[in-house]
Parts: structure tokens; sequence; C-alpha cells
């Protein structure tokens, strides 16, 4: 009775399977980000554009480094190697502290940055009755997925030229022009009644917070794997030390 005991307290890493359960979730979030950078990297080759290869490296280095860390704390709880564990809590502490640290000391200044850097380069394109094809485009395609018109006095921005990406289908949404409203324009036309430019700033501001939000969420993710590893970590100990102390008293457990 003393000897199974004994056992059952050896075998207690209760860790174990939450533990693989986890970082298997994390394995398919990591896999999932890998393939979409490869997907977003490709499309930018194919269209031209340029992106500093610092960032794109350092995208690259991030998610395989994290998919790479999963299969490692995987498998040592699953062979209850310590030595893997230990490698993968460094990793994680090491990963956690930079990213958590790195989104709050930059989140103020990149989201000023950002926000001011994209409201002068629409404000830049004032007045819209002069501006060119490639600011048309990207203004229409702003206005058709936004639901509005104009950047700060609505239709009035682009005087008798209303483009038909103002056109509106939904009365809550919905000015009428009338008469002399916009000299030229089409009598009783419905367009948005908002400007664009809000719309677009309040869009771009809930964007770039979810973004840090993820990065945060990632970093405290990653703090919760660090614990349980390290948790892990201190009951395989404990299970490799009864083992030895059955082995000594010459007790072959059926457990084990």
């Amino acid at each position: 009775m003393q000897k199974s005991s004994v056992v059952v307290v050896a075998d207690k890493t209760s860790l174990k399977r939450p533990f693989i359960f986890a970082n298997a979730v994390h394995m398919a979030l990591c896999f999932f980000m890998l393939r979409m950078t490869v997907i977003w990297h490709r499309d930018l080759i194919q269209t031209g554009k340029m992106v500093p290869s610092i960032s794109v490296a350092m995208m690259y280095v991030i998610e395989v480094g994290c998919l790479l860390l999963s299969v490692l704390g995987v498998f040592g709880a699953y062979k209850g190697k310590r030595w893997c564990l230990i490698l993968y809590a460094a990793g994680m502490a090491a990963a956690s502290q930079t990213i958590i640290i790195r989104t709050a000391l930059s989140y103020q200044d990149v989201y000023e940055k950002r926000i001011v850097r994209e409201e002068s380069k629409l404000l830049s394109m004032m007045p819209l009755t002069g501006t060119n094809k490639a600011n048309r485009t990207l203004l229409h395609n702003i206005q058709e997925e936004l639901e509005c018109c104009g950047l700060i006095e609505g239709y009035k921005d682009w005087g008798a030229s209303i483009p038909a990406s103002c056109n509106c289908h939904y009365p809550g949404k919905c000015v009428r022009l009338r008469g002399s409203a916009t000299l030229g324009a089409p009598k009783n036309q419905y367009v948005y009644r908002e400007p664009c430019l809000p719309i677009y700033l309040s869009e771009l501001k809930l964007a770039f917070s979810l973004v840090m939000a993820i990065q945060f969420g990632s970093g405290v993710f990653w703090i919760i794997l660090l614990a349980m590893s390290i948790k892990l970590m201190g009951q395989i100990k404990r299970k490799q030390e009864f083992i030895a102390l059955l082995q000594s008293n010459r007790y072959v457990p059926g457990a084990f």
C-alpha cells in the first residue's frame, strides 16, 4: 500500500498534457502567421513594391523561431527532457520580454507618427478637383469601402465632379443634392453625407490598436507558456528523484 502511494506522487506530472496542448495551439498560430507572411512577401515581390529587407527578415526569424521553440517544448514535455524545457523557457523569456517592452515603449511614438503621416498624405490631395489619377483611384476605393464622400466637407470637396463612388444607397447615410447645393452637380442625386477623413483615421487608429493588442497578447501568452514550462520542469525533476529513490531501494514500480 505504501509502495503504490509513492508511485502516484512520483508520476504526478499534471501539466504535461495541458502544456503540450497549449504549444500545439501556439504552433498552429505560428504556422498560420508564417504562411501569411510568405503570401504577403510574394505579393509584394510580384507587384514590385519595396519593403526593408531587415523588417521582412525579422518577421521570418520571429515566426520560425516561435515554431521551433514550440516543437522543442512539446518534445521536452513528451520525453521528459528537462534540458529541452530549459532551452524552451530561456527562449520564451527572451521573446516575451522583448515584445512586451518593445510594444509598450513604441506604442505612443509609432501610433502618433503613423496617424499624422496618413492624415498629411490625404490632406495633400486637396483640392480634390485637381488631384491626380492615382489619388482619385485611392479616394474612390476609400469612399466605397467606408461609405463616405470627400475628405473634409463631404461631397462639396469634389465640386461639380462628384464621382460615382459617392453615390449613396442607404437612406440613413445619404444627403440629397438640391438645386444649387453644388454648382454643376446633378440635381436630386443621393450621396454619402459624412466626409472620409475622420472615418478613415478612426478606422486606422482601431486597426493599429488591434495590432498592438495582438503583439501584447502574444507576449502575455508566452509568459504563461514560460510559467507552465518552469512548473513542468519541477514536476519532471520530482518524478525523476522518486524513480531514483525507488530504484535505490530496489523497488520495481509497475507504473513506470
